[in-house]
């Protein structure tokens, strides 16, 4: 069993988008520009190639290439973790050992999609993988993507696997998040949804670590949210989470899917809205083009604070009005 010593990982995380040119083509120039303005947004660790990164789309040589860019961009500055999600371990464990070649600090993945197995099946998965890769692995929950929710019982027993660093639950069930923290407290790092003030009083109980959210548009307020809750500023960190909350609710349903459209294809399209290279997507995805959609989106990002003074090069530490971090 490892402790949060063995990868120290919290705070805020995108699930980073793989842009993809307009020809469909890995537009490696945007992903690099990507990079950097996750390192100057100050956020706390990357994921690669998850949900967001649209891993189901891309060949095997795209998916290392993809990470090998990342570690490069970003080693020694903040984690990166590699997603490794498969149908097998022994596919997973081929993606989990070249990320461990090129560097890279973990690797997550959810239990096999498509498949649904048991609880059983989803400990032999992670049990096979941990044994077969050297590198902190976070076990990522994700119920509405896999069709199968991995218990606190079964969390609890992958938390004693020497290689579980981490858990990443995205099942959107609030009262089981507090829970998989109760239970796996002081074993395991886990991440959910935390930036409110329900959220702070169970990682003020129970530790929490941080969230990973798709693409990182709630960077400029999730940042300086935990910056302020881990120096003890609770009235500051309450006025980041508020911001960051009403930003949530306008683009995302509480069961994780977005508001106009699929949600890495609405994620792109607000990224593009706010001049960030998050590219395009690649089938079977389609581009948010739906006139009356893009409007609904521009004026939410409006209304969240981030689009009036968005950038055109992408290549800014922040969109909309200049904030402190709280880093020095």
């Amino acid at each position: 069993m490892n402790t949060s010593v063995a990868a120290p990982w919290r705070g805020y995380w995108p699930a980073a988008p793989t842009p993809f040119a307009a020809d469909g083509s890995l537009d490696e120039g945007a992903w690099r520009a990507l990079l950097a303005l996750y390192a100057e947004n100050g956020v706390h660790g990357v994921l690669v190639n998850g949900t967001t990164g649209e891993w189901f789309s891309q060949t095997p040589e795209e998916r290392r290439r993809v990470a090998e860019i990342a570690v490069a961009e970003l080693s020694g500055q903040i984690p990166v973790v590699i997603g490794c999600g498969a149908y097998t371990a022994a596919e997973s464990a081929r993606y989990g050992e070249h990320a461990r070649s090129i560097g890279a600090d973990g690797i997550l993945t959810t239990p096999p999609p498509y498949v649904h197995p048991s609880q059983d099946e989803i400990h032999a998965f992670y049990a096979t993988l941990a044994g077969a890769v050297d590198l902190p692995l976070m076990v990522y929950n994700w119920p509405r993507g896999t069709a199968v929710d991995i218990t606190v019982e079964t969390l609890a027993r992958l938390a004693e696997l020497d290689t579980v660093v981490a858990v990443k639950d995205s099942s959107g069930d609030e009262l089981k998040v507090a829970d998989t923290c109760a239970a796996l407290s002081g074993k395991v790092q886990v991440f959910g949804r935390f930036i409110h003030r329900r959220g702070m009083a169970v990682m003020a109980e129970f530790g929490g670590a941080g969230n990973i959210d798709g693409g990182g548009l709630g960077a400029r307020f999730a940042v300086p949210f935990y910056e302020a809750y881990w120096a003890g500023d609770l009235p500051l960190a309450r006025e980041w989470s508020a911001r960051y909350e009403r930003l949530v609710n306008l683009l995302v349903n509480d069961d994780y899917s977005s508001r106009f459209a699929s949600p890495t294809s609405q994620l792109k399209a607000a990224m593009r809205l706010l001049g960030q290279p998050g590219g395009h997507v690649r089938p079977p995805l389609l581009p948010l083009e739906d006139p009356s959609a893009l409007l609904g989106l521009s004026e939410a990002l409006d209304e969240a604070g981030l689009h009036s003074r968005s950038t055109s090069t992408g290549n800014s530490a922040t969109t909309g009005n200049s904030i402190s971090t709280g880093k020095r």
